[in-house]
């Protein structure tokens, strides 16, 4: 699996209004997003994944995962279920609306590199 190169580090537009209209106080997901954005990139993981292959998630984007997890005390099934399912976890990693997120095993082979 290589990295996938990303459009950018942008929330999408819709992803944002639609967060900030369903949480105006904010959530822990969107604080993380909020104060960390920008803390790693994708060229920080480049060494730990091949130059070809299948494109994998953006590291950079799924580093914020295991953030959440320990905040919010969650196991990678739960996890991967909040990606899919909270718009604040979409809003937290980026991610367009209708992005169906990724396995939860996905987390244990980002973990393990």
């Amino acid at each position: 699996m290589c990295v996938r190169s990303r459009t950018g580090c942008v929330v999408p537009e819709l992803t944002v209004r639609v967060a900030r209209a369903c949480n105006p106080q904010g959530t822990t997901a969107m604080a993380i997003r909020d104060h960390l954005n920008g803390l790693w990139s994708d060229e920080d993981f480049e060494e730990r994944y091949p130059r070809d292959g299948k494109p994998g998630l953006p590291p950079a984007q799924l580093v914020t995962v295991p953030v959440l997890q320990f905040l919010l005390e969650l196991s990678d099934r739960q996890a991967a279920e909040s990606v899919r399912n909270r718009i604040n976890f979409k809003y937290a990693m980026g991610m367009e609306l209708k992005d169906l997120g990724f396995r939860h095993s996905d987390l244990t082979d980002f973990r393990a590199r």
